[in-house]
């Protein structure tokens, strides 16, 4: 089988990647990153979905992105936004965008993929629902699958050619559970709140996205809320 690194935060969106990589026939090499965002409750869902996929391999990847800050996500100092309607939400790019994080993040996958012999990635981004993140479309992908292949020995001694696949990104929140559903993800093991704890909040940006797309696909969303 061929072997795929999957990055996998923890929420919907990465564990329906996985599963489609999976159902492409696939071996799962999940990658999760601990880098000082304001909770680790998403690297526990992480950890989960990637047993319930049968994952070969789990690699948590720790470094601090506290001591660059710049976002509500890795600077307790930036409050999260709450309440905010979708109007809002769908314009600019907000607190909550940490600095460079998918440069960082497919930097760590082009490297673990590199090391075993791997020459698909599979992100978990949309240009649908993506919160104004300028990291999160094709385009910047593209640059840097381009650089990826320019950049490792793989790619420019071994003849290898790495292609970063986006399965979810034309596709709207309700299409992506719609299609995690069809693969048998169970999203009660996933998480997307922003602030943590026991329960999802449902008033941050992540939470708000994550219930209209269970209400566009008119279903009740299998996590307990505070609110």
């Amino acid at each position: 089988m061929k072997k795929a690194v999957v990055l996998l935060s923890g929420g919907l969106d990465s564990a329906t990647t996985a599963a489609i990589a999976k159902s492409e026939g696939f071996e799962l090499y999940a990658i999760s990153f601990d880098y000082g965002q304001r909770h680790s409750r998403e690297l526990k869902s992480a950890k989960a979905i990637a047993q319930s996929l049968g994952a070969l391999d789990h690699l948590v990847i720790s470094f601090d992105m506290t001591k660059i800050g710049g976002s509500a996500l890795t600077d307790n100092n930036i409050d999260v936004p709450i309440g905010r309607d979708f109007a809002e939400i769908g314009q600019g790019i907000p607190v909550t965008y940490v600095p460079a994080r998918n440069i960082i993040f497919l930097a760590f996958a082009v490297s673990y993929a590199e090391r075993i012999g791997a020459r698909d990635i599979f992100i978990g981004i949309s240009e649908v629902d993506y919160s104004g993140y300028p990291d999160c479309r094709r385009e910047f992908v593209d640059a840097f699958e381009k650089t990826a292949n320019l950049g490792t020995k793989a790619g420019t001694e071994d003849g290898v050619r790495f292609h970063i696949h986006t399965p979810l990104a034309r596709l709207s929140k309700g299409q992506t559970i719609k299609k995690g559903l069809e693969l048998g993800v169970d999203f009660s093991l996933t998480w997307s709140c922003y602030l943590g704890g026991q329960k999802p909040c449902g008033k941050c940006d992540s939470c708000k996205l994550r219930l209209a797309g269970f209400a566009q696909v008119g279903m009740k969303d299998p996590l307990e809320y505070v609110d």
